[in-house]
């Protein structure tokens, strides 16, 4: 496995995995892998590419009562387990490499990120598509993918690539789940012992909403009786809300049947110290 810290190592590295005659897919990560990231990393390498991952906490998208400093990072157990998944390529670039101190510009977006995690962190996803835009500059792949548990992110970036008319196709992978339905997530790890027991609730709510909504019952009352389980539990969600699974524009005020499919529920909620995101689809 091929690791760079510069970038003209990343270069050099790049043009040693081209001279393979395969395409390069990228797996952008923060860092802290489990196993929904290693899917990622499967994914990639089924579909024949060259498979490069990066890791590197973005301090553009952590909002200013948000604790950049407290995500978790395991440099040495994330290269491990990408050698041992067969990724080809890891990219941990410094932070002065990303952000320049004369860097100037930053990609702010609209549409599918104006609303839900836009509204709730202010700024989060300018500091996303700004990452990924510098990523996609300095690894330069065909394709790159990401995990369904973050939706929105998913939506943004596609909205990135085509307005910017960016040459990379968007790939997502579902979400990886425990065994009792808890999407993976790094921040996973912070929730006490009796948070993780609570936590797998959120997908309960979730599924059994959607299945109620397949079946042709309307979203408006269904979402209220939803919050206010999840409430009841322990939780306190930012929101919860049936959207267009594209543009992410709230559609609970129709019956289901007369929603253009794909839909998505989407929900965020604060378990104690730490926020969890789900989403599934509906119809």
């Amino acid at each position: 496995m091929l690791i760079a810290r510069e970038l003209n190592t990343l270069a050099g590295h790049r043009a040693r995995l081209g001279s393979e005659t395969r395409p390069l897919a990228l797996v952008p990560t923060m860092g802290a892998l489990h196993d929904g990231h290693l899917a990622l990393i499967a994914a990639a390498r089924r579909s024949g590419a060259a498979v490069a991952a990066s890791i590197f906490v973005n301090p553009l998208q952590f909002g200013p009562a948000e604790d950049f400093t407290r995500y978790p990072r395991d440099e040495a157990g994330d290269l491990a387990a990408l050698a041992d998944a067969g990724c080809d390529l890891v990219w941990l670039p410094p932070l002065a490499a990303m952000y320049p101190a004369d860097a100037a510009t930053t990609v702010d977006i609209g549409g599918p990120a104006e609303r839900w995690e836009g509204a709730a962190r202010p700024g989060h996803f300018r500091g996303v598509a700004t990452v990924v835009a510098k990523l996609f500059g300095q690894v330069r792949p065909a394709t790159a993918y990401f995990g369904e548990k973050d939706w929105q992110q998913v939506q943004v970036v596609r909205r990135l690539c085509r307005d910017l008319y960016i040459g990379v196709e968007i790939v997502p992978v579902p979400t990886v789940r425990a065994p009792d339905g808890l999407a993976l997530s790094s921040r996973n790890r912070f929730l006490t012992p009796a948070e993780r027991a609570l936590a797998p609730t959120l997908h309960r709510t979730l599924a059994a909403l959607a299945d109620a909504l397949a079946q042709g019952c309307e979203a408006e009352p269904r979402l209220a009786e939803a919050t206010a389980r999840l409430i009841a539990s322990g939780f306190l969600p930012d929101y919860l809300a049936l959207v267009d699974a594209e543009a992410l524009v709230p559609i609970s005020a129709v019956p289901i049947s007369a929603v253009r499919p794909p839909a998505r529920l989407i929900v965020a909620a604060r378990l104690g110290a730490v926020r969890l995101l789900d989403n599934v689809p509906v119809g």
